[in-house]
């Protein structure tokens, strides 16, 4: 199983991060992140909701990293997927919302 874990910049993300017995864990983010984090491949840029192509960069991004299982975090990210949420399910990721 492969996850990705939203709001990497956050406390909420690593405790996730320790509960799940996951195959890959990815953590990301659309604030900043620190850039050896991002070089070394143990965070990723996501998105940023702004973005009016928001959804489908998401949705590209996760076939991409063949993420199975999404964690959002924030709530202004949450908001958008919830709208895309059955196109996601149509390519088997499964949206878990923590906000």
């Amino acid at each position: 199983m492969n996850v990705l874990i939203t709001a990497a910049n956050s406390a909420e993300a690593y405790q996730l991060k320790s509960k799940l017995s996951a195959w890959s864990i990815l953590l990301g983010d659309y604030h900043e992140l620190p850039e050896i984090m991002v070089k070394s491949g143990k965070m990723i840029r996501l998105p940023n909701p702004k973005s009016v192509s928001y959804m489908h960069e998401m949705l590209t991004l996760c076939l991409d990293k063949k993420i199975d299982t999404l964690y959002v975090l924030r709530e202004e990210e949450a908001v958008l997927l919830k709208e895309s949420e059955q196109l996601f399910t149509e390519y088997g990721i499964n949206i878990v919302y923590q906000t």
